[in-house]
């Protein structure tokens, strides 16, 4: 946890260096030591390494693997590439274990291909027959070809049943039921579309749709009695009383 702080503020500070300007260790008056011309109008500025206190270019107490920014702010040093910052006094190695390497930031590693981050490790990833390696650090580091599903650490044929295709998904049903076939339990039925109906493929229901000014009835679709003074919905399978009048006895009548 100390080391993810660490490199969380590392990170941080890399982030601020490009969202603030540099501010120079500039001042005016007499130039004292360890200091030179600014490049632009009057004062002066303080040499890489040193930072200005009073009228004085003081030198920063920068520790080893690490160099100066030249900012006015923070340690006014950083870090170099594979060292991460401790206590803002010091940088330390970053321990990259074995089968690993520096990420290309230089602030944190990652493992190498066909090996998966435990804890502060890398472990090697093995591979069951019908599998491929998906380069994810997170989860087993692997997934089952085409067909195949992951089931106890192995890769097992997805039994497809006729009139079936495999979907492909990650998550999820492992295959799908053909256009005009609907799933029962662990097979594709074909669907039996009634008069004044249509197929449907909504992942629930029958399969089917009755047509617009129909309404499904024992399995069937029958034309809708559209009373006077009423109105299909926009699903075109149900009505409405017209605006002023209300629904009694499955007519629609004046409101009140």
């Amino acid at each position: 946890m100390a080391r993810l702080i660490a490199r969380t503020a590392v990170i941080a500070g890399v982030i601020a260096s490009f969202a603030f300007p540099v501010l120079a260790q500039e001042g005016t008056g007499p130039m004292p030591e360890n200091a030179q011309p600014r490049s632009y109008g009057g004062g002066w500025v303080c040499d890489l390494g040193y930072r200005v206190q009073a009228a004085e270019c003081l030198p920063l107490d920068i520790p080893e693997h690490a160099y100066p920014t030249g900012r006015s702010y923070g340690t006014g040093w950083k870090c170099d590439r594979g060292y991460e910052e401790v206590n803002g006094i010091s940088c330390y190695r970053i321990p990259v274990p074995p089968n690993a390497f520096l990420r290309s930031s230089g602030y944190d590693w990652q493992c190498e291909r066909g090996f998966r981050r435990e804890d502060e490790t890398c472990v090697l990833i093995v591979l069951p027959e019908r599998a491929y390696l998906t380069g994810n650090d997170s989860g087993t580091g692997w997934t089952c070809d085409r067909g195949y599903e992951a089931a106890a650490g192995t890769c097992s044929p997805i039994a497809v049943p006729a009139n079936a295709y495999l979907t492909n998904a990650d998550y999820g049903a492992a295959w799908a039921c053909e256009r005009g076939f609907v799933r029962i339990d662990d097979r594709c039925d074909a669907v039996v579309v009634p008069s004044n109906a249509y197929l449907d493929e909504a992942s629930y229901g029958p399969g089917w749709s009755c047509e617009r000014g129909y309404e499904v009835l024992n399995g069937a679709c029958v034309a809708i009695d559209l009373p006077e003074n009423a109105y299909l919905d926009r699903s075109g399978n149900r009505w409405s009383c017209n605006q002023g009048f209300r629904l009694s006895d499955g007519t629609c009548i004046v409101g009140r």
